[in-house]
Parts: C-alpha cells; structure tokens; sequence
C-alpha cells in the first residue's frame, strides 16, 4: 500500500508580525513497515532562514524564521510513503518480566527503551493509572494481550470529543472525565502502562482517511509498547486496532511535547488564527 498524505497548517494574524520562528516535525521517517518514498515541504512567505536536523529519537525536524512582516503563514507538507503489513505473531512474554527487564536492562535496546518508562511532560505517573492498567494486566499475563485489553477498554469506555480537552488537559483529568481526543488517549495508556512499569512511547502521525476511523483527517497520535527480543508494537486505542497499512508515522518520542507537528513563537500579529487540514489517500486516488 502507496499513501499520500498532505498537511497544510495556515497562521492568520490580525495584524502583521514582525518575524515568527517555528519548529516542524513533518517529515515521516524511516520504521518498521513503513518506508518513505517522497517528502516536500513548502513555506510561504519564503523563510529568510531554514535549517533540519535529526533530534535525540531519530525524528526529522525542521526549524526556520521569517523575519519580514507578514498576516499569514503557510506550512505544506506533502509525503509518499509505502506501507506493508507488520506480522501477526505477537510475543507471549508475561508483563511482569519485561517490567523486571526494564528495571535491570542488558542490552543497549533494553536501555534505550528504558528512557520510556519514567514521567514526562504530559504523562504523569500514579496509583489511579495503576488502578485503572490492573483490570488488563492480571497476574502473568502477557505483555501484548495486556495492552490490546487496555486499548479495548479506553476505546469502549471513553468518548471521543473533540471539544473536551486542549493541548495542556492533564492526563489525570482525561481519566476522571473520560474523554478526549487521540492525543489524551494515547497519553493516558502510556501513563497506564508506565505506572506498572512497563516502556510506552507516544507515536504522532496520520490515519489514512475515511472507513469510519476515528482521528482522520487530522494529525493522528497512537501508542507504542516494548517487549524484549521483539521490540516495539503499535496499538492505537482510539480506534482499537493494531496499526497495519493504514497508519503514517512521522515520529515518536516521550508524549506530544517531543513531536508537535508544528510550533513556534511570532513577535506582533495581534490575534491569531490556525486552520489545519489533513488528507491521507492512496496513492492515485
């Protein structure tokens, strides 16, 4: 499977701004399954200044600034990427060993993924998130049949509203009032599965548009787990499925801070306006 994906991110300021700067992460990368064919971005007014790097998790970023006075701003990024279906076998590994493996990890894989067991900004840890995990993680239950009971849980028992949250809504919160939108949920099974001391890392991306999914036409967000000797498994809870041919990753890191896809700062410009659309289609659609 071929996708394209187009996101276009437009700023409108009442006044004009003197200069903006921005940081963008659009471009997706390189995983497992997935393969990047094609990438353009497109940046009007033209940037006075523009720079990419790879951050500390493997990401593509972006960064540039505009330093003549401007009312709009217009991000373009379009993708090409090919897409093939991740295997079905899953490891049986009970939870409670890959939280000892993690405690005490022995190999540079295992060390790594143990950064995605400790807090960060948007994911706190606690006994509420504990609580709610334990109901999935009975005693030598495996890993994988843990996470996807998790998933199914947030799915069947939160509701999707778009209006209920915003960037800085507390986890805490999503899961008293039990709803949100992709970003609130795929935070709060990461601080389920991170409270019982297990490795979560927070995946942001596109949903390939239409069939019903939940989250399309918008920036995406699902989670990842980490099981030794396999390594990462996808699972997104808002639609309740394991990701497979129809999911873009862009990039993955701690929680949303880590991978905003686009954010910065304007001198000037009075009020502002941001209009963001998102189309994934196959490709030749």
């Amino acid at each position: 499977m071929i996708l394209e994906a187009s996101h276009t991110t437009t700023y409108i300021y009442s006044q004009p701004a003197s200069n903006c700067h921005t940081e963008v992460h659009l471009n997706p990368r390189p995983a497992p399954g997935q393969r990047v064919l094609d990438h353009r971005l497109s940046i009007q007014p033209e940037p006075d200044f523009f720079s990419s790097r790879v951050d500390c998790f493997g990401n593509h970023v972006s960064y540039f600034s505009i330093h003549e006075p401007h009312t709009t701003v217009t991000i373009i990024s379009h993708s090409r990427v090919e897409l093939t279906a991740a295997s079905a076998t899953l490891p049986a590994l009970e939870w409670e060993k890959v939280r000892d493996v993690l405690r005490e990890p022995s190999s540079p894989e295992e060390f790594d993924a143990s950064e995605f067991v400790f807090p960060s900004p948007h994911v706190q840890l606690g006994e509420a998130f504990a609580s709610y995990a334990s109901a999935s993680f009975p005693e030598r239950a495996p890993l994988c049949d843990g996470a996807a009971n998790l998933a199914a849980r947030i799915f069947e028992e939160f509701q999707y509203d778009q209006r209920a949250t915003t960037v800085a809504t507390p986890v805490g919160q999503v899961l008293r009032e039990k709803r949100g939108v992709c970003q609130d949920f795929a935070h709060l099974m990461i601080a389920c599965l991170r409270s019982l001391g297990l490795a979560a890392r927070y995946v942001s991306g596109y949903l390939q548009s239409g069939e019903g999914s939940i989250g399309a036409e918008a920036s995406h967000a699902w989670v990842s787990v980490f099981s030794p000797g396999h390594g990462w498994i996808d699972i997104d809870p808002t639609n309740n499925v394991h990701p497979c041919g129809k999911h873009v990753t862009v990039a993955w890191g701690r929680d949303y801070s880590d991978v905003t896809p686009v954010k910065g700062v304007a001198l000037g410009g009075g009020d502002q306006l941001i209009d963001v659309a998102v189309s994934v289609r196959p490709a030749g659609a």
